[in-house]
């Protein structure tokens, strides 16, 4: 092991090597981030703070590593889809990222969630807005034309959930239009 220190968040103790697939890199970790890591149901989202950290680092594993557990804490804790919103991957990390979550998530019954020409979308995608959309509560209309970047995808494949003007809003896939 090169690294003396969880290469998530840094804690000393109790380290050990995880491999990060599909690709079988190695980063180090610790025996609490590994425990969290392998039961989701457990996870205690104050501990994943470090990932403000981590997810800048110059190690691809952990950049994957801080993408996937920011995109499983966003739904639930502002200040992850913060984060996730602020990450930027590369095409080939973004591939490697998304590898695995999609067989994660589920059956394969579900729906796919579709932009207005049929096309595909996947959380982190950008969209264009293809109509003037009033905001309810925020006293503003979304521009036609407006790009949304990073988007996260919602239970119901004809929502998505995106920020505009500052503000994280829910929009139609209807109105949409993979940028």
């Amino acid at each position: 092991m090169a690294h003396s220190t969880c290469e998530l968040c840094s804690s000393t103790s109790n380290l050990g090597a995880f491999t990060v697939e599909p690709k079988d890199a190695t980063i180090t970790i610790c025996g609490t981030c590994k425990t969290q890591i392998e039961n989701p149901a457990q996870m205690d989202p104050n501990h994943w703070r470090c990932l403000t950290e981590s997810m800048w680092s110059e190690t691809p594993a952990v950049q994957v590593m801080s993408w996937r557990l920011l995109n499983l804490l966003k739904k639930n804790e502002g200040w992850a889809q913060d984060l996730f919103e602020q990450m930027y991957l590369d095409e080939e990390l973004q591939a490697w990222a998304s590898a695995m979550s999609s067989s994660d998530e589920g059956s394969d019954d579900t729906k796919p969630t579709k932009d207005s020409n049929g096309m595909v979308l996947a959380d982190g995608d950008s969209v264009t807005l293809t109509k003037d959309l009033d905001v309810k509560g925020a006293n503003f209309t979304a521009k036609r034309g407006t790009l949304v970047k990073n988007i996260s995808l919602t239970n119901n494949p004809e929502h998505i959930e995106g920020k505009v003007n500052g503000t994280h809003i829910v929009i139609l896939t209807c109105y949409t239009k993979k940028a």
